[in-house]
């Protein structure tokens, strides 16, 4: 008698899979293509726009390099609001994040207060951040420091949470037995346990805010934003084009310097 020929063919997802993925992918495409309808974008200028980049860069070609020297002073005024207001999120964000550490958090009322502030903090955009401090303190850099810092602190105080949540407990309460107070406690359990994390999202948050200062002149929170606003209104493209530049390599300098740090802290 022959044997019988088993003709079962393996697959990755079974029959309910395959729907609710197949279901899911439908879901998204009705999604996707009713925002576009709804949004009703006019697409008659597309054909036009490679022409019009040619122009807008043929106005900006060659840099006006006799512009430099007036844009160092903002170009450096940008970087100390980055570099201030990533100290003053990291400052604040220490507390922050133990209170919204499920595992280090007092009780139930400092963890969801904890989460409220990070939630608080990064829903809002930081330009919206800097139009709310333009009008309580003024224009200028106080204002953009203080909204780099705000804005910065959601961000430093989650992914530091996180990383309190995933420690090894066991050393903390080795520490605890040996008769440590709560703030020995932290200083010698919980710390060296997240200090290379806590370096790694300070330097990388200091990368982010540092791109993010060079826009908020625009609503007058100070920096080189100020001279590009001033450049763009007065369509003085070539001064443009030179600002670009020095936004570019100071970008370019602050990647390489994160990317430095993170590597050494790993």
């Amino acid at each position: 008698m022959a044997a019988e020929t088993d003709t079962r063919t393996w697959q990755r997802f079974d029959r309910r899979q395959r729907i609710g993925r197949a279901a899911l992918g439908l879901i998204a495409t009705v999604v996707a293509v009713g925002s576009w309808v709804y949004l009703s974008m006019d697409l008659q200028y597309v054909a036009t726009a490679p022409r019009e980049m040619q122009d807008l860069l043929g106005r900006m070609v060659p840099p006006n390099l006799g512009y430099t020297n007036e844009i160092v002073g903002p170009l450096i005024e940008t970087i100390h609001i980055a570099v201030v207001g990533t100290i003053l999120a990291v400052v604040v964000s220490l507390p922050v994040a133990f209170m919204a550490a499920e595992n280090t958090t007092p009780n139930r009322f400092t963890y969801w207060l904890g989460k409220l502030i990070v939630t608080v903090s990064r829903s809002v955009h930081v330009i919206i951040w800097a139009l709310i401090f333009v009008v309580v303190f003024g224009p200028g850099a106080f204002a953009g420091m203080v909204a780099i810092g705000i804005r910065s602190i959601g961000f430093v105080g989650k992914l530091l949470g996180e990383e309190i949540e995933e420690i090894d407990f066991a050393q903390v309460e080795a520490v605890r037995a040996s008769g440590a107070n709560g703030f020995q406690t932290m200083l010698y359990g919980i710390a060296p346990q997240i200090l290379p994390a806590f370096v790694g999202v300070s330097v990388y948050r200091w990368d982010i805010n540092v791109r993010g200062a060079t826009v908020l002149g625009f609503v007058g929170a100070g920096g080189i934003g100020v001279p590009l606003f001033a450049a763009i209104d007065g369509f003085q493209w070539r001064s443009v084009s030179t600002i670009l530049i020095a936004i570019l390599l100071i970008v370019f300098i602050s990647e390489g310097v994160s990317a430095y740090a993170r590597r050494k802290v790993r």
